[in-house]
């Protein structure tokens, strides 16, 4: 499901040093994508949460930062391929992000799609601000969700029948099959949370995105944002009371 790229520029000694080697495999979005809880489980459990990056992620390097903003400028004059590595480099969280927003694979696939044709044709007007830019697919992706629900309303519409799936199978160990179920029940947790507050933890502990980034996608400043994620883990811990964390 990838994006129709622009034209074609020519290769060249200073465009191989920016893209480096063609990547050995595709981002795949042919199936539900894993979310990492670990995260969530240990805010909810009373953990200080990070106020960078979770759930796996971690700031880029200066010099990853550098060959981004290589492939922007790239694929700003027109560079499919450079636009092809960002798709690459973004395509997970975006894609992660809109599959717990919509809860059916199909529709994520889509709409990720859609994501990346917009940002394509958002690109040339594009500054950068020498940070990295997931921030800026995720409040793409965040607008086309509004737009194909129709509302701005936060709803966390996990496709649970997927996990419930998997428990069934008869080789799946009896912890996996724990783990999984109890990562179902966080996850009905955070659909009763109030729409915005379920949306900031998302965006913190599923996405991993950090308090800026966070911030930057939901329109508000980082201490609104802070308040938000504390309450929405407070909400969590009354929620999941006496389960075992």
């Amino acid at each position: 499901m990838r994006p129709r790229r622009p034209r074609l520029v020519p290769v060249t000694a200073a465009r191989r040093a920016v893209l480096g080697p063609p990547a050995l495999s595709g981002a795949g979005l042919s199936a539900s994508p894993v979310l990492d809880l670990r995260v969530l489980w240990m805010a909810v459990a009373g953990g200080e949460p990070p106020a960078g990056p979770t759930g796996g992620r971690r700031d880029p390097s200066p010099e990853e930062l550098e060959q981004v903003r290589a492939l922007v400028a790239l694929a700003q004059t027109g560079d499919s391929e450079a636009f092809g590595r960002l798709y690459e480099r973004y395509v997970d969280v975006v894609y992660r992000y809109i599959y717990v927003r919509v809860g059916a694979v199909h529709t994520a696939q889509d709409l990720t799609s859609e994501t990346f044709m917009k940002a394509l044709r958002a690109l040339p007007g594009f500054t950068w601000q020498g940070k990295d830019i997931a921030a800026w697919f995720v409040t793409i992706a965040r607008n086309v969700v509004v737009d194909h629900t129709k509302s701005s309303r936060f709803r966390l519409e996990v496709a649970t029948a997927d996990m419930r799936d998997a428990d069934t199978e008869v080789d799946a160990p009896d912890g996996e099959v724990l783990d999984r179920l109890r990562d179902q029940r966080l996850l009905q947790a955070v659909s009763q949370l109030k729409p915005e507050q379920a949306e900031c933890v998302t965006l913190r502990f599923v996405q991993g995105l950090s308090l800026a980034e966070t911030a930057e996608v939901m329109g508000k400043k980082e201490n609104a944002v802070k308040q938000l994620q504390l309450r929405a883990v407070r909400a969590l811990q009354r929620a999941l009371e006496g389960e075992d964390l």
